[in-house]
């Protein structure tokens, strides 16, 4: 059989457009694809996925986890050829990564890649690849151009090592991270820190994310999220039924989940007392008591933002009233995330984020520390529809 010279990349994230990008520098006729609309300036893309499938023979894949994958196949399926390779790349879960396996049969290459954007840019990524040894040996000029195959015996398999190779660089984002803190306590220059940090195991770590890790984060491009490598490690978590305290730490950071994962480990610590009355808030949606809400803000507290075109200035009570201790029929599906906690002394703002149905609200908080205790002072906030008003 012949070696694919058409190759079509449905999803170009960081990731799936380095890739892509990568590709064609090699010479490789490349159309692109992406849910997000978004379009490289290196790669010449298509607005219906079936246009870049019907054109292909390797498919690549390169999405966020395992729904959208099993999402996007199921939408192109009619438009594979027969002799089409799907290559997958997504981080997704072993289970699903099976289950796909199952679906596309000889086919379909599962391979997860260790490295991201730099390494993807010069065709140096470690790729754990699974398949059958045909389809391998088609696929392997256009694996090769993107970094070195290691062959992995199932689907399954190579999903659950890319999940334990993250894990590790959870854990070594969170090691840094406590490293910086003591450093701080310590009253010890960062960048003396740093230079020394780089001399341990940490080394890579640092050495990649300095730019970030000294303050200037503005000089650098996200390579890799929190928000990815907290979905890896609750993958993990599930997969091996074991709890990670990677995957609760990650949680735990306060800052936007599209942030580089270096911000995780310069994020300043927070005491616990400042986040209770944003659990206590976000309890207060959960249930639906206006208790909790009376115990997050204070009794002086106003919630302000627009509502159906007009602005409104609820003062506490007249919020509480809005809820009657009954979840909504859609709380199982409902999620609500602390992005981001600053604090200055006796006062701190916070920002989060709630996805209830067809609305995403952003909320920002004021707090203050009153009488040894952390209360919401005001609260403004913006919604969101996804559906037409």
């Amino acid at each position: 059989m012949t070696t694919p010279h058409t190759i079509a990349v449905l999803g170009l994230g960081r990731m799936g457009d380095a890739l892509a990008t990568r590709l064609v520098a090699q010479d490789w006729d490349v159309v692109g694809w992406t849910r997000s609309g978004r379009t490289s300036g290196a790669v010449k893309t298509t607005g219906d996925p079936n246009d870049a499938v019907a054109q292909a023979d390797l498919v690549l894949l390169a999405l966020f986890d395992g729904p959208a994958c099993q999402q996007v196949l199921d939408d192109v399926r009619d438009s594979l050829r027969t002799d089409t390779i799907v290559l997958n790349t997504s981080t997704i879960a072993p289970a699903e990564a099976s289950k796909l396996a199952r679906q596309l049969g000889p086919s379909y290459i599962h391979a997860p890649v260790l490295g991201s954007v730099p390494a993807a840019a010069v065709g140096a990524l470690q790729i754990l690849a699974a398949a059958d040894q045909d389809t391998l040996d088609r696929a392997r000029p256009a694996l090769e151009t993107l970094g070195t195959v290691r062959r992995v015996d199932d689907a399954s398999t190579a999903a659950a090592l890319k999940l334990i190779a993250n894990n590790s660089l959870a854990g070594a984002v969170l090691a840094l991270r406590d490293s910086l803190r003591q450093a701080d306590a310590l009253g010890l220059p960062r960048a003396q820190v740093l230079d020394v940090l780089e001399l341990g195991q940490l080394g890579g770590l640092v050495t990649r994310k300095r730019p970030f890790l000294a303050g200037r984060p503005a000089a650098v491009t996200a390579e890799f999220t929190i928000g990815a490598l907290a979905k890896d490690m609750a993958l993990l978590a599930a997969a091996s039924n074991t709890p990670l305290r990677s995957a609760a730490n990650l949680a735990d950071t306060p800052a936007a989940p599209e942030a580089d994962i270096a911000v995780a480990a310069t994020a300043p610590a927070v005491e616990d007392a400042v986040l209770e009355p944003l659990r206590a808030y976000i309890r207060g949606h959960a249930t639906s008591d206006p208790t909790h809400f009376r115990d997050a803000f204070l009794p002086t507290a106003h919630i302000e933002g627009i509502r159906d075109g007009a602005f409104v200035s609820w003062p506490l009570d007249e919020y509480c009233a809005l809820f009657h201790g009954r979840p909504a029929p859609d709380e199982p599906t409902r999620s609500r995330r602390i992005d981001a906690i600053d604090v200055h002394g006796t006062v701190a703002t916070a920002t989060m984020t709630l996805w209830h149905g067809a609305d995403t609200f952003t909320d920002i908080f004021l707090l203050v520390r009153v009488d040894d205790s952390w209360r919401i002072a005001n609260k403004a906030y913006h919604r969101h529809s996804s559906v037409d008003r």
